[in-house]
């Protein structure tokens, strides 16, 4: 049989034309990895500022909460009180939106848990300044809590801290100095390891800056906690919260929302379990 293997000559041209497509398909990668890294803020933090949205919602007391983070940046938040409350609430919303998105889970925890409650917007969201980033927003969350202890009268460790998706990790930093009891809900144990279950081609736990690390604060915080998790949640899956339930202290409840998304509404069963947990908080 003939021997067809190809000449040297016509075999160098293949060869050439493969390692040009591996160096474009590299420097493609690169950059792709370069814009991430610059990206990074504006693919967590999504907010949307005040002009667009409700500001004078119906069926609630609301009273203007303004405030300075302690580099200066001004705040904007609101405040629901309650004349005998359970518990006096600083509730930390999730990454996108504004507190306008979260007037429904303000009223309920006002009228289902009675509760006083605040919530405010991160630098950069609604009518507060600035831009977030991870330690501004945990800036901002202080600064929150020192005007709602002021306003309701009580020490900052008395707070209740309440915290969704990102939210919970700046609950989670918060509650780490004390507080009379922490609340999360759909939230995770380490923000890179979120984005490598989304991103798995991207090298993300050696690329990112932001680390909400709340696996590890948590373990500084020895109130009780009441943690939720949908069973469904496709932005942040169950095993990120259980790790994050793993490394808290006693005395802590677990509670698995059956069918639940990330972003799903919570059940009104939800709010009487949480008013049970409140009351019994010491």
């Amino acid at each position: 049989m003939a021997d067809t293997a190809l000449p040297s000559t016509q075999k160098r041209p293949r060869r050439q034309l493969f390692w040009r497509a591996c160096r474009l398909f590299l420097t493609v990668y690169l950059l792709v990895l370069l814009g991430l890294m610059l990206l990074e803020n504006h693919l967590i933090f999504i907010p949307t500022n005040f002009a667009d949205d409700d500001w004078s919602p119906v069926g609630i007391a609301l009273e203007d909460a303004h405030f300075a983070a302690s580099d200066g940046t001004k705040l904007h938040g609101w405040y629901a009180p309650h004349a005998n409350p359970t518990a006096v609430i600083l509730f930390c919303h999730g990454n996108a939106g504004n507190i306008t998105h979260r007037i429904d889970i303000i009223r309920a925890l006002h009228d289902r848990t009675g509760a006083a409650v605040m919530a405010f917007d991160y630098r950069g969201y609604g009518r507060s300044e600035g831009k977030p980033d991870e330690p501004g927003v945990l800036a901002d969350a202080r600064a929150a809590r020192a005007w709602l202890a002021e306003r309701a009268g009580v020490p900052p460790e008395q707070i209740v801290l309440m915290g969704e998706s990102l939210g919970g990790a700046v609950a989670v930093d918060l509650a780490a100095d004390g507080a009379r009891a922490l609340v999360l809900e759909n939230t995770f144990n380490f923000m890179p390891d979120v984005a490598a279950y989304h991103y798995p081609w991207v090298p993300v736990r050696l690329m990112m800056k932001t680390k909400f690390d709340s696996a590890t604060k948590i373990r500084s915080y020895h109130g009780p906690l009441f943690q939720s998790h949908g069973d469904h949640d496709t932005i942040v899956p169950l095993k990120f919260a259980q790790r994050l339930f793993d490394a808290a202290n006693q005395p802590k409840q677990f509670l698995l929302v059956e069918g639940a998304d990330h972003n799903d509404p919570r059940p009104l069963a939800y709010y009487d379990k949480l008013r049970a947990f409140l009351e019994n908080a010491p």
